[in-house]
């Protein structure tokens, strides 16, 4: 539930309303609204379809809602991981046509000698 509190706690923020603000529209106090938030309290199904709504999506919409940031934050990581890793396998390819060179330099000596 702590999960589903802070993706609710991020669209109220995105909303730019408060706390009291959701409270008022839900037509529950703040402290519960709080609890809901910070995952203290289980969010049944009646009140979780009321805070789609709020929010103009589904329950499933919001069960599945992610952070956006946390998402590039992440993508940023991968692409991050990947130049580094491109660039690795370049170092390899290079490496092997270096020993490919020394070989053939090595063979070449060898049937001269």
């Amino acid at each position: 539930m702590k999960t589903l509190g802070k993706k609710i706690r991020l669209l109220r923020h995105q909303k730019g309303w408060s706390q009291e603000d959701v409270a008022k529209k839900l037509d529950i106090s703040i402290p519960a609204f709080s609890k809901i938030e910070t995952g203290i309290t289980d969010i049944n199904l009646s009140r979780l379809e009321q805070i789609a709504t709020l929010f103009e999506m589904s329950v499933v919409q919001l069960l599945t809602f992610n952070d956006t940031e946390a998402e590039q934050k992440f993508v940023n990581e991968l692409e991050t991981i990947h130049k580094k890793l491109t660039e690795r396998e370049t170092e390899v390819i290079d490496l092997q046509k270096k020993v490919i060179e020394l070989f053939e330099e090595l063979r070449v000596k060898k049937v001269t000698a």
